[in-house]
């Protein structure tokens, strides 16, 4: 058991390195260091083979259904339980920073979890979703299909700030 649990420590510590890499590079990248943004690229992709090699021992990756199910739940948990008691502590202290990025957080998790389940629908009926493009804006997370929005409809943000993704 405690392999089990040493194996989950090591996923969650090398997904957050990554993450944590990925800013650092884009910050050293802004700050005129691109070899030591690279550096840190390079950091974040290793994190990302340790943490993918762990998840896999722990057998954390099923069929498609299955994936699409756990991320669905995974997403309802976060916007209807983890981030409205995130949203009612920050406000009680008075952290609008964190307030704002809660709040952006949690609408787009409802937004992840309903594309899931329209997701689950498809593959359970073995198929998959209809092709379009997918944008993500850069500034609060929101996904959004076929096309980029002219503001974004959770923060705010110009057009210019959704990313295609390919």
């Amino acid at each position: 058991m405690a392999t089990s649990n040493n194996l989950q420590e090591a996923f969650a510590g090398e997904s957050q390195a990554n993450r944590k890499y990925t800013v650092f590079a884009k910050k050293a990248e802004t700050d005129g260091f691109p070899q030591v943004a690279k550096l840190f690229r390079a950091a974040a992709a290793a994190e990302t083979v340790h943490a993918l090699a762990h998840f896999r021992v722990m057998g954390g990756v099923k069929t498609t259904a299955e994936n699409v199910q756990a991320a669905s739940a995974g997403e309802a948990h976060e916007f209807r339980n983890m981030y409205p008691g995130f949203v009612k502590e920050a406000e009680a202290e008075g952290n609008k920073p964190a307030l704002v990025s809660f709040r952006n957080a949690m609408a787009v998790e409802e937004i992840h979890h309903n594309f899931y389940e329209e997701a689950l629908k498809s593959v359970k009926s073995g198929k998959d979703l209809v092709a379009t493009s997918i944008y993500v804006c850069d500034i609060c997370g929101n996904t959004v299909y076929g096309g980029a929005q002219d503001k974004c409809s959770v923060c705010g943000a110009p057009k210019a700030k959704f990313v295609e993704i390919k």
